[in-house]
Parts: C-alpha cells; sequence; structure tokens
C-alpha cells in the first residue's frame, strides 16, 4: 500500500512539473497581441467558457474629452469574437507608439495572461505594447534597440532639508566610464507618481539610449527623483510597506513635511555632484518636468534662479501661495515674492524657458495665464501645443523634443 502511495505521489509531481515544463516552453495557450506588417493589432484570449470577452486600451479612437480631469475618455470596449474556444479582436492600423490596454471577462476586468508587459501608473496596472513602422518613428524610439545602452540605477541619498534618507532613479548613458563632465537633466513625476515613472511609464532609458545613438542629443545624466516629500521612495520600497498608492502620495502621511520640494532640491543637486562625473554650472543643468512635476520645475528654477540655464513645463500644475484667490494670474499678479523670483530668473538668462501642453489638458488655461504673465515682461520663452489632454504619450512626446534642445 504504501509503495503506491510513493508512486501516486511521485506521479502527481511529474505531472505538475510537466504541466510547469509546458508552459514553461509553450509560452500559454495563444499568443497576444500580434502586431502585424500593416500596423494593426491582434488581441486574443484562450477563454472557452465565457460569454463575453471585451478589450479597451488608448489603441482606440477617443470620443470625447472629459474637461474636468483632461482625461480621454475610450469609448467602451470592443468585443472579441470566439472561434473554436479563442477569443479574437484585430484593431485598426495604428500610428507608431506605445499602447495600454486590459481586457474584460464576463464583466471582470482583467490583465492578459498571455502578455507579460505590464506598468503602473499610480495604483493602476494595464499591459503594454509597442507599434514601430522603423527607425526613428515614436514606436522605434520607445522601445529597446541595438544600440549601445546606458545604465539605470537607483540610488539612496541623505536629505538633510527633509530629514530622511531618500532614492531617486539616475540614467547614465553608455560610455559614462569613459566621459566626464556631463550635462545633467533632473526629470520630475507629476502626482500619483514617484521615482520609477519616467522610467516605466515614460520610457526615458529607451528614448536617452536611442537619441544618443543617432546623434540627436548630446549624452548627458538624467536624474529622477521622487517628488512625495512625505515619502523616502516609491510604494513598497521603504519602510512603510506595501500600501496601496494613491494620487497624492505625499498626504497620505499624516506628518508635516520638513521642507518643500524646492528647498530640499539642492540635496539631490550636491548629491549628483558629488557622486557623478558631471559638470558643476548652470549651463551643464536642466530641470523638467509633467504635472505637479512642472510646477515643482516652475518653483525650483525661480527659487534657484541662477542654478539652470534649461527649464521645462510640461502640462504643468502651477501654484503660488496656499489661499491665492482666482485665477494663476491674479495670483501670479499678487504675490510680490514670486515675481521678485521670476524677475531674478529671467535677468539670469535662462537659455531655455520651455512651455508645452495639450490643447484639451485641464491644465491649460493655467498654461494661458503663465504665458500672458511672460509676455507683459517681454520674459523669452518657446511654447509647445500639442494635441490631447493630461497623457503620457504627451509627455514621452515632450520629453524627446525637450532632450534635443538642450545643452546646445
Amino acid at each position: 500500500m504504501r509503495k503506491q502511495i510513493v508512486a501516486f505521489a511521485a506521479a502527481a509531481v511529474w505531472a505538475s512539473a510537466s504541466m510547469g515544463q509546458e508552459a514553461l516552453w509553450s509560452g500559454g495557450q495563444v499568443n497576444s497581441p500580434v502586431v502585424n506588417a500593416d500596423g494593426t493589432v491582434t488581441f486574443n484570449v484562450y477563454a472557452p467558457k465565457a460569454v463575453k470577452v471585451e478589450v479597451t486600451g488608448d489603441f482606440l479612437s477617443p470620443r470625447k474629452v472629459d474637461t474636468q480631469t483632461g482625461q480621454m475618455e475610450v469609448p467602451g470596449w470592443a468585443e472579441l469574437k470566439e472561434t473554436n474556444g479563442v477569443w479574437t479582436f484585430t484593431s485598426d492600423p495604428l500610428a507608431p507608439e506605445l499602447y495600454s490596454y486590459s481586457l474584460r471577462v464576463d464583466g471582470m476586468e482583467m490583465l492578459d495572461p498571455s502578455n507579460v508587459y505590464i506598468n503602473r501608473d499610480v495604483a493602476s496596472v494595464k499591459n503594454i505594447f509597442i507599434v514601430s513602422r522603423g527607425v526613428g518613428d515614436k514606436g522605434y524610439l520607445y522601445g529597446v534597440n541595438d544600440v549601445p545602452h546606458g545604465d539605470v540605477a537607483k540610488v539612496w541619498y541623505d536629505s538633510p532639508t527633509l530629514k530622511m534618507k531618500r532614492r531617486m532613479t539616475v540614467y547614465t548613458p553608455a560610455g559614462y566610464d569613459k566621459g566626464k563632465n556631463y550635462p545633467v537633466l533632473y526629470l520630475l513625476h507629476g502626482a500619483g507618481g514617484d521615482e520609477d515613472a519616467w522610467t516605466t511609464l515614460g520610457r526615458t532609458a529607451q528614448i536617452m539610449d536611442n537619441l544618443i545613438a543617432q546623434g540627436l542629443c548630446k549624452p548627458m545624466i538624467v536624474v529622477m527623483p521622487n517628488g512625495n516629500i512625505t515619502t523616502q521612495a516609491a510604494p513598497g520600497e521603504w519602510g512603510r510597506g506595501m500600501y496601496k498608492p494613491d494620487f497624492m502620495a505625499s498626504l497620505r502621511f499624516k506628518e508635516k513635511p520638513a521642507a518643500t520640494m524646492d528647498e530640499s532640491f539642492p540635496d539631490i543637486i550636491r548629491y549628483v555632484e558629488s557622486h557623478y562625473k558631471v559638470a558643476r554650472d548652470k549651463r551643464h543643468r536642466a530641470v523638467c518636468g509633467l504635472s505637479m512635476g512642472g510646477g515643482h520645475s516652475f518653483a525650483i528654477s525661480k527659487a534657484h534662479p541662477t542654478t539652470f540655464d534649461y527649464i521645462g513645463l510640461f502640462s504643468a500644475g502651477l501654484h503660488i501661495a496656499q489661499g491665492a484667490q482666482g485665477s494663476f494670474y491674479d495670483a501670479l499678479q499678487a504675490s510680490g515674492k514670486d515675481k521678485e523670483q521670476l524677475d531674478r530668473l529671467f535677468a539670469a538668462k535662462p537659455q531655455l524657458y520651455w512651455i508645452a501642453i495639450g490643447r484639451t489638458d485641464f491644465l491649460y488655461q493655467q498654461n494661458v495665464d503663465l504665458r500672458r504673465y511672460l509676455d507683459e515682461k517681454g520674459y523669452g520663452y518657446v511654447y509647445h501645443e500639442s494635441e490631447g489632454g493630461h497623457i503620457w504619450r504627451n509627455w514621452r512626446d515632450y520629453l524627446t523634443a525637450f532632450a534635443q534642445m538642450i545643452f546646445k
């Protein structure tokens, strides 16, 4: 009897191992998504017992724009058709780009089980895929190509101003060890993001590798700090444990911050300039960011007017003093401190002050107000307006453009 039990257990282990090996070598029941030669994309889901399978994502044409949030609304869910237990949908031809999507099977939203490539945006996790038609298009820039690759490191540094150790992400270009006096781009994330956002959602390393390889931008170091001043690092990466990410990460923890982002930013610069082979002057420093990070770039650059020669505001969320009334223009006009800071910044003659925003972005009017003020003062800037709203598709574009304009 004991021999039979042992034999049965061994058979069970063998069967389990065989199933694991089958999954390992076969890659699952279907391939999905499949990017076709004509730019269409086919989604395949093996769900023989399902009644209804749907897909949604930013590859579907938006029907309208939510003017309150600036987010494009996807027109429902496209239905997949079933044949022998495999549900299939093929999109229209897609422009070169990085896209995200999710599935819904009998009412339950889920990731594509055949696609291991995912991104986290705040607390939302989506599958991703890339469409490219050739060298130099957006899909190519966001992809990993056969070019020299830089390194990406997660670095802990001391912030005496915020009274804590903090983590940031640092990209160093291919051949870093052979060079010296590199310029530095400080690249800031938006609300709900962290030091991981620009490398995952923003594809910073791929963009920089590909631009540098094509000779379209200078080799540079890119520093991506965590802009949430009451946290040390991304969710799950510091002592507070595996909490659920949320939009206002800095407000999750009730401790009063020891300082603001602009007040604490010299801590980041000091660490970078003491640990990396960088030039330590204004003309070799740039700062830019999206949304909240655009607001941080606005505040940091005017608080430290002789520190950066290149400033980029991507869909910037602009703020002056707490409790300011009226429009951003009115608040700026009423703030002697901020006007004085801007006077000093533009007196230092930055090489580039770049403002970029989508036409349907919910922060559009704030940026109109800033431009009105700069125009009235005669302060020079470059303005770029794109289609769409408050979306990563725009911000990857803005980084690609900004990186090619700096350190020339």
